[in-house]
């Protein structure tokens, strides 16, 4: 099992820069896959980005590529969402999620991992 906790959700300015993080407690870090998605009010979860296990592949949504940087550290038990250029649209509920063993045409699927946090809210204004 592991358990997440996310912080750094903020009122940021558009264009502006937020980094996210989730701390991961329990066993066997290295040997999970995360995700992190996000909610807007009204609207469907929504993957923002992967991170795989042990070689450290990574996926993002077409909404935030080139914008968004998903990364992690092994040896601080922490996975990172750098996010720059930031939109209004990219205003939600964000989300770390961990799953052990996933297949690729699966890690954009929010009902395919186990391990949730509480989330942290991020609001893109001027």
């Amino acid at each position: 099992q592991v358990q997440l906790v996310e912080s750094g959700g903020a009122l940021v300015q558009p264009g502006g820069s937020l980094r996210l993080s989730c701390a991961a407690s329990g066993d066997n870090f290295r040997a999970y896959t995360f995700g992190w998605f996000r909610q807007a009010p009204g609207k469907e979860r929504e993957f923002v980005a992967s991170i795989k296990r042990y070689g450290g592949a990574t996926l993002y949504a077409d909404s935030v590529k080139g914008r968004f940087t998903i990364f992690r550290d092994n040896a601080k038990n922490t996975v990172a969402l750098q996010m720059n250029n930031m939109e209004t649209e990219d205003t939600a509920f964000y989300f770390c999620s961990a799953e052990m063993s996933l297949i690729t045409s699966t890690l954009h699927v929010w009902s395919a991992y186990t391990y949730w946090g509480q989330g942290t809210q991020v609001t893109v204004s001027s």
